[in-house]
């Protein structure tokens, strides 16, 4: 019996510790655009948030953003907001929300949806005949928005 209770408690610890990623077409957003489950199911690296935030190759944000925390990273852009104090602006929920897909709140915003894989538009083909074909991979995977989460949540005033 004790080795049955064990088995069981095992099982729902450890099935708790591992929820499922979510994919980018079951995303669900509040009525104000958050996203109040995480992502991956893990909670995110602040760190490896802080380097996606400054990496050209992953989600380069200071391309567009002033992040005074990444003061190391040349080139900061300034046709977003300053990230500094985001942790005191926005939820969790409301960062992931607007890294998932920002035009949910703001509709007419130049900000990438970091995790959508359709409902794009894709002229390529009237101008090369090379536009993607089939379905897309995010921009970023949700263990990465979690982690830039993390890291935004971190930047307080």
């Amino acid at each position: 019996m004790k080795l049955t209770i064990l088995t069981v408690a095992a099982a729902l610890v450890g099935g708790a510790a591992t929820a499922a990623e979510v994919s980018p077409k079951d995303i669900k957003f509040t009525e104000d655009g958050a996203v109040e489950m995480s992502l991956s199911g893990q909670a995110g690296d602040a760190a490896n948030g802080a380097m996606v935030v400054g990496s050209k190759k992953h989600g380069n944000c200071i391309a567009c953003h002033q992040v005074s925390a990444l003061a190391d990273v040349p080139f900061h852009g300034e046709v977003g907001p300053s990230l500094d104090g985001a942790g005191d602006r926005w939820t969790e929920a409301e960062l992931r929300g607007l890294l998932a897909n920002p035009k949910v709140v703001f509709e007419g915003t130049v900000m990438p949806a970091f995790y959508k894989v359709d409902g794009f538009n894709r002229p390529g083909d009237a101008y090369t005949g090379e536009a993607a074909k089939g379905p897309l991979d995010p921009l970023l995977s949700a263990q990465e928005i979690e982690d830039v989460v993390a890291f935004l949540a971190t930047l307080k005033e």
